[in-house]
Parts: structure tokens; sequence; C-alpha cells
């Protein structure tokens, strides 16, 4: 085969490699390239060179992408050239090899043409036959089909046939027979065989009626999936009528076996139709029954709904007695039909007669007979009905026999249905306008107005309205536990509403002005000892607040989990403390009072200097007159009734200390402004006697001997301020220990007693 002989093995020509730079030699790899640079990304299946350079030219500079582009392109052709000279000789040696190539495709093709004609006989012949099949299968599944809606349709005639059988085998009643029983239990002394052969031949015709009516509803049932599954069908159309009368039929029948059992309190008849009802899915009509025929006529002897009952008016709408009546009926006349349907195993625990048939009817007894019960606009009334409510409830549920039970009636829309009718969030408002607001209207009383022979250790009529509001938050009387987390707020905004009112007080006496602050007047003219009430309340507050009704609320609340409680106490605990806070303010605001007092006695400093400029009086040896009207402000304080009742020792010190370091300090302060002054007036005196002395020729040595002015101011205010030093010490107050004392000292003290601070 000429065509096949091998060509001339000459290698082609390769491109010269690239010429090599300095910095190929010495730098970083020719095929190096940046972090940035990612050659893996050009073998991704949906690589995208468009999005990969508009990626990459958000951080790079065009020129320099397309330099690497060029550089990673001459790399792969010379990557290619590479493997093409590796490999070229096996390449061109290939075709050496393929002799004789056409004459093996020519003896492999008949085979295989034989092969692939069999091999398609073969399907069609398989193909046919599953078709056979499933045509087979097709007609199999149609026929049982139409069998199962055969038998289906024959089922459902039969149990229709039957139901209606039963019925008319159903026991006719005598026409006195739901009377008769009682009557002649209600006369049990005409005790002879002809009266208990009748009850006895009643109650077996009521076992046996409500036995049969089991078995009816049973079939009933059935017939009801029969229909279920052959919906639309005209035999079933057909037969809808029959089975209407049939499901009409057994209705009235069981409802009349149902009520006669009830009147008779026969337990196996009762068992029976409610076994019945559950098994119909007709519940609701059982409880509907036992509703309208028993309960509604006990509760309208309760609760009578014509306006010939129980007028209107707060006593009128009262429930508490009402419950109390009801109780003892459900006790004597349904506990038997309720111990029934929680009967265990039984199946009857589908039946809410609680809910749907006492609940209910309660229900619609007081909204036609007292609706004013729901009213919240009479708080004290409206919170007794809705806990005797509750308390109702809670007697209901005790009828439950198990806690699913429980969660069950709860669930009931009866119950939800009842409980809408309180409406706690009206009555919520209605006692925060009433506590809120009588807290209001003793803070805006424009004094501070002592409470004589008050029952509490508040003093203060605010403070006793305080306490008093806090307190009614948590009264039984006025405490709905499902609201407590609005009382405990409104627990909180009482205390904050006094501390703002108490803080916007002591802010508008320091600013001497209650025009922006109304309800402040009262702290522009309360005196120093007013606020010894004050200092006195809020201690009394924050110990009773921390401690006694702190016990009282976590008491009330103690079902809480400890997450809960542990919040609740803290908060009240906050609560206290911004009360504590306020005592230093207030103390603040006693000391201001009586410094600003003191400093009127010590501007009489002034007139030291008068007395001894340009005079020639001697040195001073006793203390000026002022000093001890100085403190006298704090004695008087101190020395007064309500100080001597309502401070504590704790407090009284605090308040000595406060008011002497501001006295202190202001006493520093004019002294040195007085002593700076008569040294400078001194100096400029001085410097003008020299100056006359110098024109006159005199000597300039001429006074060296005498005692100046500035001397004996120092000099007398040393004297004052020891006389005012022996003044603290009477108050228990030790000068040498304010640095503002030590600093007077050394301002006005002689040089050598400058270090020793003795008076």
């Amino acid at each position: 085969m000429a065509n096949l002989q091998s060509p001339p093995t000459t290698p082609p020509p390769s491109l010269p490699p690239p010429a090599r730079t300095t910095t190929d030699l010495f730098g970083d790899p020719i095929d190096a390239h940046p972090l940035w640079f990612k050659q893996s990304s050009f073998l991704n299946h949906n690589f995208d060179s468009e999005s990969y350079i508009s990626d990459l030219r958000t951080f790079v500079p065009f020129d320099t992408l397309r330099s690497e582009l060029q550089s990673h392109l001459s790399s792969l052709k010379h990557e290619l050239v590479e493997l093409i000279n590796r490999d070229y000789a096996d390449f061109v040696n290939l075709s050496t090899k393929l002799v004789d190539v056409d004459a093996a495709v020519v003896r492999m093709r008949a085979p295989l043409t034989e092969i692939r004609e069999k091999i398609v006989v073969f399907r069609d012949a398989v193909e046919g036959s599953l078709m056979a099949l499933q045509n087979g299968l097709r007609q199999r599944a149609e026929a049982s089909a139409a069998r199962e809606v055969l038998e289906l349709l024959l089922d459902t005639c039969h149990v229709v046939s039957k139901v209606e059988k039963l019925i008319k085998e159903l026991p006719s009643m005598p026409a006195d027979w739901s009377n008769g029983d009682v009557s002649f239990m209600e006369k049990s002394h005409l005790s002879n065989g002809i009266s208990f052969q009748q009850a006895e031949n009643g109650t077996n015709l009521r076992e046996t009626q409500s036995m049969l009516l089991e078995r009816i509803a049973s079939e009933m049932n059935r017939l009801k999936f029969y229909i279920a599954h052959a919906q639309n069908l005209p035999f079933i159309e057909n037969m809808e009528k029959r089975i209407q009368s049939a499901s009409l039929l057994l209705d009235a029948s069981l409802g009349h076996c149902f009520v006669d059992g009830l009147e008779h309190r026969d337990e196996t008849a009762i068992y029976n139709c409610l076994r019945a009802y559950a098994a119909i899915d007709n519940t609701r009509n059982a409880e509907e029954i036992f509703r309208s025929t028993f309960v509604a006529p006990l509760i309208l002897k309760v609760i009578p709904q014509s306006s010939s009952g129980v007028g209107g008016g707060s006593s009128g709408d009262e429930l508490e007695d009402d419950y109390r009546q009801l109780k003892h009926y459900i006790e004597d006349e349904c506990k038997f039909l309720l111990q029934i349907s929680s009967t265990e195993n039984s199946g009857l625990h589908v039946f809410s007669f609680l809910a749907n048939s006492i609940l209910k009817e309660v229900l619609s007894a007081i909204q036609k007979g007292k609706p004013g019960a729901f009213s919240p606009g009479r708080p004290t009334e409206f919170l007794k009905n809705y806990k005797s409510s509750l308390d109702f409830l809670a007697h209901l549920e005790g009828y439950c026999p198990s806690r699913p039970a429980v969660v069950k009636f709860r669930a009931e829309m009866v119950y939800a249905e009842f409980m809408k009718q309180w409406n706690i969030g009206v009555y919520f408002s209605l006692r925060f306008q009433e506590i809120a607001g009588a807290l209001d209207s003793a803070l805006m009383v424009g004094s501070l107005v002592p409470v004589q022979n008050s029952e509490q250790n508040v003093v203060l009529k605010q403070s006793v309205a305080l306490l008093e509001c806090l307190r009614s938050c948590w009264r039984e009387d006025v405490l709905v536990l499902s609201c407590s987390d609005k009382f405990l707020r409104l627990s909180l905004q009482l205390i904050s509403r006094y501390s703002n009112w108490l803080s916007a007080g002591l802010s508008a006496r320091k600013a001497s002005n209650s025009g922006s602050n109304p309800g402040s007047e009262w702290a522009i003219s309360a005196v120093p000892d007013d606020f010894i009430y004050i200092i006195h309340d809020l201690n009394c507050l924050e110990s009773e607040v921390c401690s006694d009704y702190l016990g009282h609320v976590l008491e009330l609340l103690s079902s809480c989990s400890t997450e809960v409680v542990d919040l609740l106490k803290r908060s009240i605990l906050q609560g206290g403390k911004s009360l504590k806070d306020l005592v230093p303010r207030v103390i603040n605001s006693v000391i201001e009072t009586l410094v600003e007092k003191s400093v009127e006695d010590l501007r009489q400093l002034k007139g030291i200097t008068a007395t001894y400029r340009m005079t020639n009086k001697p040195l001073p040896v006793r203390h000026s007159p002022y000093v001890s009207g100085v403190l006298r402000p704090l004695k008087v304080f101190l020395e007064g009734e309500r100080a001597a009742t309502y401070l504590t020792s704790e407090i009284r010190n605090e308040l000595v200390q406060g008011a002497a370091t501001e006295i202190t300090g202001r006493y520093h302060e004019l002294a040195a402004d007085l002593v700076n002054v008569a040294r400078k007036t001194e100096s400029s005196l001085q410097k003008i006697r020299l100056g006359a002395q110098r024109r006159a020729g005199a000597s300039s040595d001429v006074s060296d001997h005498n005692v100046s002015d500035t001397d004996k101011v120092c000099m007398q205010l040393f004297l004052d301020i020891q006389e005012y030093g022996r003044n603290l010490s009477a108050l228990g107050v030790e000068a040498a220990k304010i640095p503002a004392y030590r600093s007077l000292w050394q301002c006005v003290s002689p040089p050598d007693r400058q270090n020793t601070i003795k008076f």
C-alpha cells in the first residue's frame, strides 16, 4: 500500500527560543506570574473571558493585564512546540504499523451485520409481548376497579337496607313511658309487684333501644365511609333520599333515647347513646341536647332572664352567690353524665359537656340576665365577679379526669369566648387612672404637708400617698395576677414619678425658678427644716420598698419561674435605690441654704479692712463679733425639734461635715481676697510714700519699725479663724481636717505658727 508508506522522518523546524534578558537570568523565573493571575481559571468549563477581564480590571491596570496574557500565550506556544518535538517520532511511525486495515474491516463487518439483524428481530418480539402483557394488566385493573365499585355499591345498598330494617325494629315506647317511671320512683311507697315490673320493663326497653341505636350508628358510620369512597355515582345519588331519611330517623330516635336515659339516669342507656353519637361523629348534637334539656332549666333557676328578676345595680350583678348555687346543681344533676363521659378506654373523651353544655349555658345566662357583671366600669365589683368566675372555671376543671382533659377544656371556643368577656385591659386602665391620679393629686400640692397621727412611718402627705398607692397595686381587691406585669410596671412608675417630682423640685430650688416645672413651688418656699421630713421619708420609703413591700410582692408571685422572680426583685430593689440616691441631693440642698445664711455674716469681713486702714489702732487681741454668727444657722438647724426627732446620727454627721466644709471654703475665699486686696493696697501706698520721701529728701526707713495695716488685718483674721475653729469643734468637726481651713490658716497666721494648727 503505497499510500501507507511512511514519509521521511525529518523533524519539523522548531521555533527559536526567546532571547534571554538580564532580568530572566538574575530575576524571577521566566514563567513567573503575579498572585492575581490564576492559570487554572482558563481550564474551568464555565470560563468567560469578558467576566474574567472585568473582574481583574477593578484592581489591575489594563496594560499589565495585557502583558501578562501575552506572556502566558507565548509560554503556551513554547510548551506546545516542546510537546510536538518530544513525541514527533511516535506520531510519524504510527502509519507504518497500520497494515491491511481495509481487509480487516471487511472481515468484521459481516458478523456484526448479522448480529444486528438478530437483535432487531428479538427486540420486536419482546416489545410485542410487553405490549400484550400491559394490555392484559390494564384490563385486569379496570375489571378489578369495576368490581370494587360494584362491591362498594352492593355493600352500600346492603347497609342502607340494614339500617332501615334496624330502625323499624326499634321497640315502640308507651305514651307515658318518659314520665311513668319517674312517678313510680317518686311514689316508692306503692311497692306492689306491678309497679316494679313496669319499671323493670322500662329499664330493659331503654337498654335494648340504646344498644340497637348504637348498632345502627355503627352501620351509619360504615355507610358514611362507603359514600365518601363512591361520590358522584348515579346509584349513590338515587339512594341519597333513603340515606337522609335514615339519618334523620336515627338522630330523632337517638335524641329521644338519650333524653329518656338522662331523665331516669340510666347509665347503660346513656353510655350506649354516647357511643352511638361518637360513632356517627355527632357529639355536638348530644352536647346541645344536654344543654337545652337539663342545664338550661337549672341555670334559669339561678340566673333568671326576665326583668322581674334581680334588678340592676352593683349588688344585682354579683355572681359569687350564683356560682355557689350552680356548683351544687352541677354536683347533684350533672356529675353522673360527666363521670360516664370520662370513663377510661370508652372512647367518650370526644365529648365536652363541661364547655359546650354547662359553660356555654352559663355564659348565655349571664349575658342575658346580668350583662352588667362583665362591665369594668365598677372595678371593685368587676374584679370580684372575675375572681368568682375563675374559681368557677377551676371548679369545672376539677371534673376533668386528667391534665390533657383540662388542656382540651381550656382550648374550647366557648372557654375562650367566656374569657373574652372580661376586659382586663380596660379594668387595668381604670385602676391605673385611679392609683396614679391619687399620687399626682398629692404631688401637685404647692407645699409640703405633714400628716398628723399617720399610721405609716413617713411624715409628708406626698410620701403617704406614694406608699398607699404602691400598696394599692398589690391589694387583693385590686390585683389581677394575669396583669401582674402591668401592676409591677405601675409600681415602678409611681416610684419614678415621686423621684422625678422631688428631683424637679430640688432643681427648681437651685435655679430659684419654678416656672418651667409646674408642681415645684413647694421647693422654692420650703425651709431647711422641711427637708428633714423629706430625708426621713426617703429613708423610710427605701426601707419599706426593699423589705416588707418586696417580700409581699414576691409572696404573691411565688408561682413564677426563678428567672422572673429574680428580675422582679432586681426591678423593685432598683426602684428603692433610686429613692435612696435622692438623699444626698436633699442634704446638699439643705447645706446650700445653710451656707447662704452663714455667708451673710461672713460678708462682715470687709469691715476689718476699714477698721485698720490708715489708722493707728494697735494689734487686735480678740476675735470679731461676726464669728459667733457664722455657724449660728447650722446650730439652730441641728438643735431644732425636727432634726432631733427625724435625723439619724449618720445623716446628722454627713450634714454637719458638708456644711462645715462649704462654709469654711467660702470663708477662705473671702479672707484670701481680703488679704490680697489689703496687701496690694499697702504696696501701692508704700510706693507712694517712698516717692514722696525721695522728693522731700527724707530718710526711707522711718516707718520700718511700725506694724502695717495688712499685719493687723491678718492678725484679726487669725483670731477670728481660731474662734471659728473652736466653734467647729463644738459641733464635732475637726477643723484641721478641712483642706480649706488649713489653707485659710496658712494665709492669715503669723509665720511662726503656720505649721501648727492650735486654737
